[in-house]
Order: C-alpha cells, then structure tokens, then sequence
C-alpha cells in the first residue's frame, strides 16, 4: 500500500510526562495529540502495546493482543468512579526523566487492584455503564481474552513464574486441571480481563481523539513472540517445541560488526507447515484485531517473513546457527485475500510498513517489491559513502525514512559518539560548517530532521529525542544490552509551542 506523503514523530506512551511514574493514557497523552496535531504532523508511531515482563521490553510480552495494564491512567480511572484522589496520596517519589519499573509495577498494580475491587463492589445503579461495557468487551474478545487472563492468573498463583515451571497439568493444559484452576483463580481471572477492558477503553479513546484532530497511529508488531505467553502456552503446536513444552530451536541474528557473538533472543520459532495448514489463522487474527486497534502497522523484522535465523535452544549465544526459509508470498497472499477489500491489484491493500533493516537478501528485496511494501531508511545509517542506501539522494518515494530509531542512539549521542570518520562526512553531507566556538552538535538533531523532511520518501519520521535535539542518556534502547533500557521519558515543559512551530514550518516546506 503506498501512503500519502507526511510527517510524524516516533515516541512511546511510556514516554510521556507526568507524575505517575510512566506515560499513560491520560492528560498528557491527549496534550501531545494536540501538540502533534498542531506541528501538521500527520502520524505518530508507538511501540508494542503488549502487557511486558522480564527486562521490560514491548518486544518481550505475555500476549501478542493484550494490552499493557501499566499504560491506565490513575486519572481516568478517578473519572470513571473506580478511584479516589486519596488513593493516589501514597505515591513514591518517582524520577521525572525515566522510568523506574521497579518502583512502578508494584505501586502500580496495588493501584489497579483497588480499582478492580471497587468495581466489584459498585452498586447496580453506580456502575451499570461499566458493567455493560466490560460484559461486551469480554464477549467480543473471548477468543484471546480467556486463555490470557487465566495464564495471568496462573502465573500469580505461581510467583510470576514462567509457564513451564507449572505443574505438568496445566503445562499440558489438561481438561480436568484447566477447568480447577479457572474455578480456584476466578477472581483473578475476572480482573485480569477487568484491566483488558480498561485499557481498550482508555487507548480507543485516545485512537478516536488522535483521528479526529487529522493523526494517524502507526504500530508495531513483533514478528516472533514471547516463550512465557499465553499464545505459546495455549496453542504450543504452533511452535518447535518439545514434549516437556521447552523451545528446540529459538530466534536471533547472526554475528555482524555490532555484535561479534550475535544477537540470540530466545524467541520459539513457527512452524510455519502448521500455520499454512490453518490458513494462517492464528496471524490472521492477530494482524485483523492489530488493525483495529491502530491505523497503520509496522511489521517489525520482516525479513524473518523470506527467511529467519534459527538456533539450536541449548546454545548460548547466536554465533552457530543457520538461515531457514519463511513463509515468503503465501503468507502475504493470503493476508490479502482474507483481510484486505477484496479488489485485485499488484500491491497488498493493507496499511503495512516493513522493517527491513538488517541483513537483507536478495529473497527479502523480491517479498517487498513483490507487494510493494514500504521499507525504512535509517539516516543515522549512511554517512560512510555516496552510495550509501540510506542517503536520501539514494532514497525512492516508496519507503519511510528516519532520523533514527528506539534502537539507535538519538542523533546528537550519534554525533557526538560515532567516529571521525563518520562524523566528517555527515557534517560535509548536511552541509554544515562549524563556525568557530560553535558546537555543531547543537543543531545537528534538527539537520537531520530536515534532510529526511526534505527527500522524497512518502513518509519521515523522527524520534521525540531527536526534535528535542537530546543526547545519548535518553536512547530508548540498546540491542542486546541488559537494563536500562525503555525508560527514557520526557519532562514537563518540553512540548513547547516554538518548538511546534519550528516542526510545522518542515511540514510547511516540504509538503507534508
């Protein structure tokens, strides 16, 4: 599908100010919709919206549908009834610049707990209109909601314990045991499916009240999926798994420069046969409900689609495994005919943007241009030579460009980290003379932004670090790095009207 031509920022709700300890769904979310809105920015692009768990990361959640419980607005909740302003008196002092996930979660849910038990306590009068909407809600999402509130609950009467730790009963997820524990957890099941409910609500409001002030949402969705989920656990023939339920061959990337041992990320592969065999249904309806819930869909390491890299699950790191086919035309063709209008054409008619980064094989490049799908052009990527691909006089319409990415380092950390070499020519590219006792890096985020503005890729993105022109302390994450990652958030005072203007005169410019 080819977009419109536009501009947009790339920043998470966690990332969001406020005083609860991490961005929400609340005021400010709508403030920056309005602050968006008003740069003529026509996008915003989040990460996963997954419920996330060990080391914190959207790309690491309990399910691929539900949504993430730490994302409810306490102020929301105030409005709605299930909350007091008292409730909220015993707050810890959290950082205002990051996430402390640490202090967060257990304050956090505490919090939650009470809304859920006051709901439970409302009166038929008092809370009619909730329960009418969480009987729906629950109705309409029977299909993953049930199999996730009950591994939620299974997992709290299991000290957060990963799923195959659990008795073999319920790892093999026996009729009889199955049926005990969702009699023994009801409570907890009903108000893991309360927090659902709750966070669809809030996030559709905020969907709703981005597309009325002109914006579009641009998701993303993990190729690969979490071991400790409830979709491995409640459907396991999906995956290369064993007997005893444990993975036999995990996800990752091959050694490169960035990483001499490899990347392994220890995802459970497809089996891709048995996917086939079901007509893909299962990424059927996790790509439809996905398309419900946003406007646009990135589909985060696409290539994994024409061929992904497989590792033995005794290995420790990603240095000997090997290049396996995936899926490739079938699996898009039939997205297509399934998801999309029905009207025949060369391109695929759903909203997708492939993330094409990485090592890319001739395979990936014939899946793209096969279906036409939009692939990323990373900026921070190119200052090495004029032939670089993600230079944008190198650039065709078709793709989204980017000053960089969560992965990357913000482009003044960029500047101010990379190496003579490449910092030269960045400098001779963007055409940038540095006066004397004058710090290019100061601007250099903003130069980057415009030359991305600029080219003619349809799309072009920048990272809220990087309109804020912010250093390396706020990169959002550092691949294959341990802690300190997905906390940065910004401050109170940061979306400043000059600087919304300052955005506006780019969309102005250059047509977006």
């Amino acid at each position: 599908m080819k977009f419109e031509r536009a501009g947009g920022i790339l920043m998470h709700p966690t990332s969001l100010p406020g005083g609860y300890g991490i961005g929400d769904l609340g005021e400010q979310a709508y403030a920056f919709v309005d602050w968006l809105a008003g740069t003529g920015c026509k996008l915003w692009q989040i990460l996963p919206l997954g419920p996330t768990g060990y080391g914190d990361s959207p790309y690491q959640c309990f399910s691929a549908f539900a949504g993430n419980p730490y994302l409810i607005s306490p102020d929301v909740l105030i409005q709605d009834g299930l909350l007091t302003q008292e409730d909220l008196s015993n707050a810890p002092t959290f950082p205002a610049s990051r996430v402390d996930f640490g202090l967060l979660i257990p304050w956090k849910l505490n919090l939650l707990s009470k809304a859920f038990s006051r709901y439970v306590t409302l009166s038929a009068s008092e809370g009619s209109s909730l329960r009418d909407g969480f009987d729906y809600f629950c109705a309409q999402h029977a299909a993953w909601l049930n199999d996730y509130a009950l591994f939620m609950a299974l997992k709290d009467s299991h000290d957060s314990q990963a799923w195959n730790t659990w008795e073999e009963s319920l790892r093999a997820r026996e009729p009889a045991a199955m049926e005990a524990a969702k009699r023994e957890l009801s409570d907890d099941i009903h108000r893991h499916s309360f927090y659902q409910f709750l966070f669809f609500r809030q996030w559709e409001n905020i969907r709703k009240y981005a597309n009325e002030k002109g914006l579009k949402i641009i998701g993303d969705m993990p190729i690969f999926v979490a071991y400790d989920s409830a979709d491995v656990w409640s459907q396991p023939e999906l995956f290369f798994l064993d007997e005893a339920g444990n993975p036999t061959v995990v996800a990752g990337v091959p050694p490169d420069l960035f990483s001499p041992t490899g990347q392994l990320w220890g995802n459970p592969l497809y089996r891709w046969d048995v996917h086939k065999e079901s007509g893909y249904a299962w990424w059927l309806e996790r790509i439809k409900f996905a398309l419900k819930t946003l406007d646009i869909l990135r589909l985060d390491h696409f290539r994994g689609f024409a061929g992904y890299y497989e590792i033995a699950a005794e290995e420790k790191t990603a240095e000997h495994g090997h290049w396996v086919p995936g899926p490739g035309s079938d699996f898009f063709r039939a997205v297509d005919s399934k998801l999309s209008d029905g009207v025949a054409t060369s391109e695929l008619q759903l909203p997708i943007i492939a993330e094409d980064l990485g090592l890319i094989t001739p395979d990936v490049i014939a899946l793209l241009e096969e279906f036409q799908l939009p692939g990323m052009k990373v900026l921070q990527f190119g200052f090495s030579d004029p032939k670089n691909p993600f230079l944008p006089h190198n650039y065709v319409e078709n793709c989204v460009a980017y000053t960089g990415t969560h992965d990357n380092d913000t482009a003044r950390g960029w500047y101010e980290s990379t190496t003579d070499e490449e910092r030269e020519f960045a400098l001779k590219y963007l055409n940038i003379n540095p006066c004397e006792g004058s710090e290019p890096s100061q601007g250099f985020a903003w130069n980057l932004i415009r030359a991305v503005w600029s080219s003619v890729a349809s799309i072009a993105m920048s990272p809220m670090q990087d309109v804020l022109n912010i250093g390396g302390e706020a990169r959002m994450n550092f691949p294959s790095k341990l802690g300190g990652n997905w906390e940065w958030r910004m401050v109170e005072g940061d979306l400043t009207d000059s600087l919304a203007d300052r955005l506006k005169e780019l969309n102005w410019l250059y047509l977006r």
